[in-house]
């Protein structure tokens, strides 16, 4: 039996690169989909390439759509400073200015319309509601908006009877048992990018939400993050 397609999302980052190692493990052909969409920490695609090559990936699609010309974000406005040496109570308490508006509905979307083209019935995303930055696109209630509206917008839902799925196998993971779940999937987080800003040979700045984050899950694994840091 041919295994079922899935539309898998990929950033180049920790919690992606786990999602798309997750689908395989659970016997989905993986389609990765990543976008450029005009983000100034462009070293993610060139680690979502490398990650889409090492888990094998059926093809893996990148976009090209112009969020920065919206702007609103420090992720794509270069005159809006990324937050460093926030703790967790700062980043759990408000909507930071890393949040690029409407970015997971937009890329849900895409990936959505090419779920239809594949013939597939699953999308996967690896959005987390514990260990964040307070996004509001990475909360489960906006997962199952997005899934009904998803079946009430497309052929597959409305006439084939084949719903739409969307996967959220982070969601309520912390970054700790994220890690821990990729490491015993085999993902090496050492080709993968976190950094919201990166020096510009791609080393990681330790001090912004994202890097916060992914030490204190390697911390808490007893384990040292395979990436390079800037030297302080």
């Amino acid at each position: 039996m041919p295994k079922p397609i899935a539309v898998v999302l990929l950033s180049g980052g920790l919690d992606s690169a786990t999602t798309v190692a997750i689908a395989a493990a659970e016997g989905y052909e993986a389609h990765a989909m990543s976008f450029d969409y005009g983000q100034l920490h462009s070293v993610e695609l060139a680690a979502a390439a490398r990650v889409a090559r090492a888990a094998g990936v059926t093809r893996h699609l990148v976009l090209r759509i112009d969020l920065g010309r919206i702007g609103g974000s420090a992720l794509t406005d270069p005159n809006i400073q990324v937050p460093k040496g926030r703790g967790a109570d700062a980043m759990g308490s408000d909507i930071p200015v890393t949040y690029v508006p409407a970015r997971n509905t937009i890329f849900l979307a895409y990936a959505l319309g090419w779920a239809e083209v594949l013939g597939a019935s699953d999308i996967f995303i690896g959005v987390n509601a514990l260990d964040y930055s307070g996004y509001p696109d990475c909360r489960p209630e906006f997962i199952e908006a997005f899934e009904k509206m998803a079946n009430l917008a497309t052929r597959k839902g409305t006439q084939e009877g084949r719903p739409i799925r969307i996967h959220t196998p982070l969601v309520h993971l912390t970054k700790a048992q994220i890690i821990a779940r990729g490491l015993s999937l085999g993902v090496d987080y050492g080709l993968t990018s976190t950094c919201y800003d990166p020096g510009p040979d791609g080393q990681a700045c330790g001090l912004c939400d994202a890097c916060s984050l992914r030490l204190k899950g390697f911390a808490e694994n007893g384990l040292r993050d395979p990436v390079t840091y800037v030297a302080r």
